[in-house]
Formats: C-alpha cells, sequence, structure tokens
C-alpha cells in the first residue's frame, strides 16, 4: 500500500483506485493468478503422464492391463466434471485418511463409518487439526493438482491412443524387419512420430484445462473466480474502508480479458510446436512446409 493511503476517505480519482486495489484483499486475487498458472504448470505433464500410461495400458497385449487403461478413458470420460470433482475429492481425502488411520490407530475399536460421518483418530487426519495455514491450503492444492490430473489425464489417453493407432502401420513393419525388438520399435518409432497426431487434440484439451480452472472452488481452493466474486460485490462504508457499488462485471470482464490472453499466448506457442513437428514429416502439415520452401 502507499504512504498516501493512510485515509481512504480523503481520497479521490485514480488516488483512491490505486489505493483500493492494493489493499490485502486485493493481494488475494493476484496471488490467486499465481495458483491458477502454477496449478497449469503442473497438471499438464500430470495429466499427460496419466495419459500416456493410459493410452499405453490401452493398447497392451496382457489383457487385465488393456481393459485396466480402457476402463479408466471409459469410466472419466462419461462421468461429468463436476460430479467427478464433487465425488473424487472426497473420496481421495477419506481413502488418505482411512490408510493412516490403519497405520497410526491399529488400536482403534470404534467403526470409522458412523452413520454420515467419516470418523477416524486425530493422528490420521489430513492435514492434522494443529497443522498451519499453509499446510491445509497446499494439501488442498495437492488434491485440485491429483485430481485435473487424473480427470483430463483420461482425455489425453484417448487422444494419445488415437495417435499411437494413426501411426502408419508399415513403419513398425519395417522397423521389425530390421530386427528391432518390440520395445525398440514403440520408443524408437512409434512415440517421436505419434506425437504429431497427437497435437491437435492435445492442444484443445488445453484449452479446455484453461477453462476448467474455476472449478477450483470446488475443491475449496480460493481462485481468480472466487476472489472477483468477492471483492467485486457492493461493499459499504460499515465493512470496508473503501465503500463501492457492485462491480463484478468489471471484474469478470478483467477475468474474460485475462483468459483470452492466456489462451491467445497458448495458440502462438502450440503452433510453433506444430510447425517443428510436422516439419520433414509425410503429413499434410508437413507437405504444406515443403511446398512452401
Amino acid at each position: 500500500m502507499f504512504d498516501f493511503c493512510t485515509d481512504p476517505a480523503a481520497l479521490s480519482g485514480l488516488s483512491w483506485l490505486s489505493c483500493y486495489l492494493t489493499t490485502g484483499k486485493h493481494l488475494s486475487i493476484y496471488w490467486s493468478v499465481g495458483t491458477v498458472l502454477l496449478l497449469l504448470a503442473i497438471t499438464a505433464p500430470v495429466a499427460l503422464l496419466f495419459g500416456f500410461g493410459g493410452a499405453t495400458a490401452a493398447r497392451a497385449h496382457f489383457a487385465p492391463l488393456r481393459w485396466l487403461g480402457r476402463g479408466y478413458i471409459a469410466l472419466v470420460r462419461g462421468v461429468p466434471d463436476i460430479a467427478f470433482f464433487l465425488f473424487f475429492v472426497i473420496a481421495l481425502d477419506q481413502g488418505f485418511e482411512w490408510l493412516r488411520h490403519k497405520v497410526k490407530c491399529p488400536d482403534w475399536d470404534q467403526p470409522v463409518r458412523q452413520g454420515n460421518d467419516f470418523v477416524v483418530c486425530a493422528e490420521a487426519k489430513l492435514p492434522l487439526g494443529n497443522a498451519a495455514q499453509w499446510v491445509h491450503e497446499t494439501y488442498g492444492f495437492f488434491l485440485a493438482v491429483l485430481t485435473f490430473a487424473i480427470v483430463f489425464g483420461a482425455f489425453a489417453a484417448n487422444v494419445l491412443y488415437g495417435a499411437m493407432r494413426a501411426v502408419p502401420r508399415a513403419q513398425m513393419e519395417t522397423a521389425e524387419a530390421y530386427g528391432m525388438t518390440p520395445r525398440q520399435s514403440f520408443w524408437r518409432i512409434l512415440v517421436p512420430q505419434m506425437w504429431v497426431y497427437a497435437l491437435p487434440g492435445l492442444s484443445n484439451l488445453w484449452m479446455v484445462l484453461i477453462k476448467a480452472t474455476p472449478l477450483l472452488f470446488l475443491l475449496g481452493v480460493e481462485d481468480i473466480v472466487y476472489w472477483a466474486r468477492e471483492l467485486g460485490g457492493a461493499k459499504t462504508a460499515r465493512f470496508t474502508d473503501y465503500p463501492h457499488p457492485d462491480w463484478r462485471m468489471w471484474y469478470f470482464l478483467a477475468l474474460l480479458v485475462f483468459y483470452l490472453g492466456f489462451t491467445r499466448v497458448s495458440e502462438l506457442v502450440l503452433e510453433r510446436i506444430m510447425k517443428r513437428l510436422t516439419h520433414g514429416q509425410a503429413t499434410l502439415g508437413g507437405e504444406a512446409q515443403r511446398k512452401a520452401a
């Protein structure tokens, strides 16, 4: 906060606005922007890892592993995201606490399920009741990352599975003819070439992931949308030093600009990656680059 912000009632115009936008509450919305960007930075590679594992399992020769991969793709893709977020986070949290309860409180003689309540010993709670606030926030963020990764990993698995099938079979047969083992053919031929077929679908999935970040409020994480609603609502002098009418429209307009700008930057980056991947490839994109050159 600036030095001239000591008496908000005496301010007006840009001075009032600059003090208003640098209050402790507004620092929270700026931090929430960093939270969203951090979530995307961590979730994207983790979801891609889930997707690669699911796609690899779905095409495995071992039947139980193939059923597991295809079941994961079908189950998660078939459940609405909101329903999955509401159910899975609770189930995941209780699953962690139940495992800790079995290890830390083996002498517990009461049922864990008591009606609608889930009761474990105090040592098994996650996080502990006396833990610092940052521990609670970090744990909630961890659950958010894991949930987003599992949900979008299933969609990524479907995209990668289709990309693996799109690689010409003749190339795999050529690798076998040169004496490559199935493992070598997979890592040296199939995986490097599948990305050019997978990137269009993965880029769409990245855009959907960006637009899905407001679902963080379902997981108890105070995201940009939460703070835009809280700060934009009408405030009176009785509750704040900076009273104002309902400004939610302007806050949500700022969010609109933020998301549009972020998606536009993403489009430019993905376009450059696509050009790099298709260079020299026997695809429509690669052929277009060859003709242009």
